[in-house]
C-alpha cells in the first residue's frame, strides 16, 4: 500500500500493529504481551504508580489494566499496595525480579528501536520524535475539550 499525507493515521497504526506483534512474539515463551512489557517499561521510569495512571499510561481501561497487573503480581514481577495518601487507591511497583526482568524486556526494546530506526540519521530521528509529540499534544488538547 502506498501512503500520503491523509494516511498517516493509518500508517501509525500499522507500525502500532506491527511493532506490538514484534514484542508479543519476543514476550511468547512467557506467557506475556506488549502491555506487560510496557507496563514494566513505566514502572522502571517511575518508582510507583497508581492503578489509574497506569491505566491511563497503557490506554486501557481500569479493568483490562487489573488484570494485566495480576499476572504480573501472579509471576512476582510487581507489587501491589494500598496508597499511605488514599486508602481507594493501589500502588503498583516493581519487585527485585520484576527490576531483573525489566532487564530482558529493555533488550526487546532496543532491538526493535535499532530494526526501525534503521538508517535513520539522528536528525531524522529527532524529527520524527517531534513530530509525533506535536500530533500527540493536539490529541490530548481535543480530548480534554471535548
Amino acid at each position: 500500500m502506498e501512503y500520503n499525507v491523509n494516511s498517516v493515521i493509518s500508517l501509525i497504526s500499522r507500525i502500532h500493529t506491527q511493532t506490538a506483534e514484534f514484542t508479543n512474539k519476543m514476550l511468547s515463551n512467557h506467557n506475556f504481551v506488549s502491555s506487560h512489557g510496557f507496563i514494566l517499561f513505566l514502572l522502571s521510569e517511575n518508582a510507583e504508580m497508581s492503578m489509574g495512571e497506569i491505566a491511563k499510561k497503557i490506554n486501557r481501561d481500569k479493568s483490562t489494566t487489573t488484570f494485566l497487573i495480576r499476572k504480573l503480581i501472579d509471576e512476582k514481577l510487581v507489587k501491589c499496595e494500598q496508597s499511605r495518601k488514599d486508602s481507594r487507591k493501589k500502588i503498583i511497583s516493581l519487585t527485585a525480579e520484576g527490576k531483573k526482568y525489566n532487564n530482558f524486556t529493555s533488550e526487546i526494546s532496543n532491538k526493535l528501536l535499532s530494526i526501525c530506526y534503521k538508517s535513520f540519521s539522528a536528525e531524522e530521528k529527532e524529527t520524527l520524535l517531534n513530530l509525533l509529540e506535536k500530533m500527540s499534544l493536539n490529541l490530548e488538547k481535543e480530548e480534554t475539550q471535548a
